[in-house]
């Protein structure tokens, strides 16, 4: 319920009847409403997000470290490179992003249109009290609502806070895009390399049955060391499944990844896995409040609340504006007095005064506050799991490091047992069964080894996936001005301190 003040229209006054004194006080009513009505908005929360001053697992490598936006280029593999390219440019998720940042971007520029001049054309027939004649009338309206009580600024941070979740978004696609088709190409690659092994562990398996068939027919072995070495043969012939399907599926999922139907025909060939060497970490846990799209946007959702809670408070306030209208009117049919034709000019404030709705304003006021709270604890719990995600991921990457060292030095123990039964075989000192037996330990030495730098790369790539690790979309810069100008307050407090003295520190940091 309130009160709605316009211009009449039903007293009409001869055309140009304005006078210089009348506008004069009409416009310095516009001023005086001005003044009291004000323009700010609500004070933004500050947020001040609970950081550790360094990493708790950071690798002390001598190594360079990869870049963010680039990280997967450590793998030095041309062809990952190529895939990753090629999702970026035709994944279907991150098209939709992009067109997504395109609508908000498009309202962004609008966002204070509402708050403009508005002209309108009317048209309609009205007959006169009596029944004696109807006319028809034209008339041109204009309005202009001021965005006082902080409704123009609250209207912003909303409209800019959409952009820079569109935004997040987007780079979440990204991020997700890039770390997807990397982990699924060297998952396939490993796979590819695991096949080949078990192609080789199945040719030795076999050796071994040939081998403990003779020595059955010469009483040297037992029917059940013949049982045991077919069971091997036969399990290991099993064994060539799973590669095989994960293999296909891998192509699969690139295709998917690729906005593709069918996989390429250039990954059925098995390349050789990627390898990673000593890595390290060169970035500070306050570098996660820039590069995480998860962080960046909860932190656009902490913007948006608080206009949208700006907006409830103005709307406890009245609309003020200016208005006029320009209506001329023509007798249709009938007989009157007045005049056939005529025009009318009028002009004014307008006034929208809420004066009692059940306290229905005040509560949505208070439901818009309590989210705006809500989306406080929402970031702070965002910059939680960011860190807490990350830690687990240098963790793990620095468990399977350190497992696959063990490995590598176990595989050489293999190889040299292997050599010296070569060398033993060459003297007449071993035999066949001694040597196959030597073959199939080296084989799931090497599968374990395989295994473990599998795991290895994919643990490196979980990390740089939770780091927000990717390529920033074209014009990120200036989108990126653009959405921070209106959010100034809300970058947390202490962020480059806890940079800079994670850096010095630590030596951990850009």
């Amino acid at each position: 319920m309130g009160i709605c003040t316009a211009p009449p229209t039903a007293v009409r006054p001869p055309v140009g009847a304005l006078h210089l004194p009348r506008i004069v006080r009409t416009l310095s009513l516009a001023c005086a409403i001005a003044v009291v009505g004000g323009c700010g908005g609500p004070a933004l929360p500050e947020l001040k997000p609970d950081m550790p001053l360094a990493w708790q697992h950071a690798s002390a490598a001598n190594s360079p470290a990869p870049d963010l936006r680039s990280w997967w280029k450590a793998f030095n593999d041309p062809e990952l490179d190529r895939l990753i390219e090629q999702a970026l440019a035709g994944n279907l998720t991150v098209r939709q992003a992009e067109l997504h940042i395109k609508a908000a971007r498009t309202l962004a520029r609008h966002t204070n249109s509402d708050f403009l001049p508005q002209l309108g054309l009317h048209t309609f027939a009205e007959p006169t009290p009596d029944s004696a004649a109807s006319y028809f009338q034209l008339g041109f309206d204009a309005e202009w609502e001021f965005g006082f009580f902080g409704r123009a600024t609250s209207q912003s941070r909303v409209t800019s806070a959409d952009l820079g979740i569109a935004q997040s978004d987007m780079q979440a696609a990204r991020v997700s895009v890039v770390a997807e088709t990397a982990r699924v190409y060297i998952e396939m690659r490993g796979e590819q390399q695991r096949l080949g092994l078990l192609e080789q562990l199945v040719a030795n398996t076999r050796d071994k049955v040939a081998l403990t068939k003779t020595r059955e027919r010469l009483r040297m072995a037992s029917p059940n060391d013949l049982a045991r070495a077919q069971a091997e043969e036969a399990s290991a012939q099993a064994a060539l499944y799973e590669p095989q399907l994960a293999i296909d599926r891998c192509r699969r999922q690139l295709a998917v990844l690729l906005g593709r139907s069918e996989p390429e025909d250039t990954l059925v060939a098995a390349g050789a896995a990627p390898q990673l060497g000593d890595l390290r970490i060169d970035t500070a846990p306050a570098d996660l409040l820039r590069t995480r799209p998860e962080i960046r946007r909860a932190e656009n959702a902490v913007l948006k609340a608080a206009g949208a809670a700006g907006l409830a408070r103005s709307d406890m306030f009245p609309h003020l504006g200016l208005g006029g209208s320009l209506t001329y009117s023509a007798k249709v049919i009938g007989h009157t007095k007045l005049n056939d034709a005529d025009g009318i000019v009028s002009f004014g404030p307008v006034i929208d005064i809420p004066l009692f709705d059940w306290g229905a304003r005040q509560a949505i006021y208070h439901a818009r506050d309590a989210e705006l709270s809500a989306s406080v604890y929402a970031y702070r719990q965002a910059v939680l799991d960011g860190v807490a995600e990350t830690e687990t991921a240098m963790a793990t990457l620095e468990q399977q490091r350190e497992r696959a060292v063990l490995l590598r030095h176990g595989l050489g123990t293999v190889e040299q047992g292997v050599a010296a039964n070569a060398a033993l075989g060459g003297l007449g000192l071993a035999d066949g069964f001694d040597r196959a037996a030597s073959n199939i330990a080296l084989v799931q030495a090497r599968l374990e080894m395989a295994g473990a730098e599998q795991a290895r790369c994919i643990a490196f790539i979980a990390l740089y996936k939770a780091m927000g690790g990717a390529p920033l979309p074209s014009g990120s810069a200036s989108s990126r001005e653009d959405k921070d100008g209106d959010q100034g307050s809300l970058e947390p407090a202490g962020r480059d301190a806890n940079r800079t003295s994670a850096s010095k520190r630590n030596g951990v940091g850009r």
